[in-house]
């Protein structure tokens, strides 16, 4: 028996009408995003929406308001909460030698095959809401590690355009306790900026619809945005480019891939130095 196909979930559960998927389908064929973004960028559907087709496409498990549930810390400490940001996932629970593991994406063939490698465990896809799973990791990962919130008051904003490096960045500044805002072009990032008034932020360097040079002159240019910090990362840089960007007045510099420790060092070094400024 074939399986059927992701639109034809949601039309017979009357999700979306013939004529909204045929629309989907035309602006997939420009598109590399999944079906179900395209819908929901359309706000035609829900995540949950999406989650729950999913899961019956597929024929997996789907998990709900995992911040309602308790985990024990064997369970939790399978996945860091690093990973669990980066990837959006979430361990729901082990049975012998299966993780049943919570996935915005359980098609990611890759991640289960390495993650079951690592722990030498069977890993159990369910399908989950990106939302639940940031919620539950949100919850759950930082009421397991309460020393590290000495800077709960502190806004720091993210901004990225590549999904992997937001979400990590995002997971080990949450970590330590920050309250954290995001956006994945400059203008976004400017516009965040100005609502939010960040204590610090940072940027890649490449980005669209204003790259990270161009946002950081922007943020100059206002007065009441100019004394905030601005730490710039990239991948692609030289120690030339590093020197111009220090020049130019970008607080610190951070290469690309993030790691965890380091990104933490220099966002405390930041909060430091503010500190010391306004004395």
């Amino acid at each position: 028996m074939s399986r059927k196909k992701f639109g034809e979930i949601l039309l017979e559960n009357q999700l979306i009408n013939k004529e909204q998927l045929d629309d989907a389908l035309t602006r997939q064929k420009t598109s590399k995003k999944p079906l179900g973004k395209i819908l929901e960028d359309m706000d035609i559907v829900l995540e949950e929406d999406i989650a729950r087709a999913l899961s019956t496409q597929f024929g997996l498990p789907f998990a709900k308001q995992l911040t309602r549930h308790k985990f024990p810390p064997t369970v939790l400490s399978t996945v860091t909460a690093e990973t669990a940001l980066a990837h959006l996932i979430f361990p729901l629970k082990r049975e012998g030698k299966t993780l049943y593991l919570a996935m915005a994406n359980p098609l990611n063939m890759t991640l289960q095959s390495d993650l079951g490698f690592q722990l030498g465990l069977r890993i159990a896809p369910c399908v989950a809401t990106p939302v639940d799973i940031k919620m539950a990791i949100e919850k759950h990962y930082q009421q397991s590690t309460p020393e590290t919130k000495e800077d709960h008051s502190w806004d720091i904003l993210l901004v990225d355009n590549q999904e992997l490096a937001l979400n990590a960045a995002e997971a080990a500044l949450l970590r330590k306790g920050f309250t954290i805002h995001k956006a994945r072009t400059g203008v976004d990032g400017l516009k965040s900026a100005a609502q939010h008034r960040p204590n610090l932020i940072i940027t890649d360097i490449i980005l669209p619809r204003m790259d990270g040079i161009e946002l950081f002159k922007a943020l100059q240019e206002n007065a009441d945005l100019s004394d905030i910090p601005v730490i710039a990362y990239t991948g692609k840089s030289t120690a030339e480019d590093e020197y111009k960007l220090l020049e130019m007045g970008f607080y610190d510099f951070i290469a690309k891939p993030i790691n965890p420790l380091r990104l933490q060092a220099r966002v405390k070094r930041a909060i430091r130095w503010c500190n010391s400024s306004r004395q």
